[in-house]
């Protein structure tokens, strides 16, 4: 590790780069809700899950696979330090479930409902982006 020389002449440790920080509360945050709503898609009955469009039961579970995978994937490969590009690619995959779900809440006629899936579909792009170029995560040596 390397230290860096305070005023008091005393090493202290490098400062993490604030974008790192921002970067890994927003992963965390969409980490749980994916993890959430991915897995309320998986465990709930699909007669609760249906909605305003219909979708079939096969595709509904696929995106609560999917939505469970990502939100893993946001977190694990740079916590673990194994292939940790692996978050920027689950980042970017998450996105482009949002764009969907954007599609789909506007086909349903919610034109404020699809604030929420277009924020958290920013936020996901954001995230796939800051951790391709301007944050990226290293691997372990």
């Amino acid at each position: 590790m390397i230290l860096s020389e305070s005023k008091a002449g005393v090493a202290a440790p490098p400062r993490r780069s604030t974008l790192s920080i921002v970067l890994w509360v927003i992963q965390v945050l969409l980490a749980l809700l994916f993890l959430w709503a991915g897995g309320m898609k998986l465990v709930l009955p699909l007669e609760k899950l249906a909605g305003p469009v219909a979708l079939p039961g096969l595709f509904v579970r696929f995106i609560g696979a999917v939505e469970v995978l990502g939100g893993l994937g946001l977190i694990l490969p740079g916590l673990l330090r194994i292939r940790p590009i692996l978050t920027a690619w689950a980042a970017a995959g998450l996105a482009i479930i949002m764009i969907g779900a954007v599609g789909i809440t506007l086909a349903s006629g919610s034109v404020g409902m699809a604030a929420i899936p277009l924020v958290t579909g920013l936020l996901a792009a954001f995230v796939a982006y800051g951790r391709w170029r301007l944050a990226p995560l290293l691997s372990r040596s």
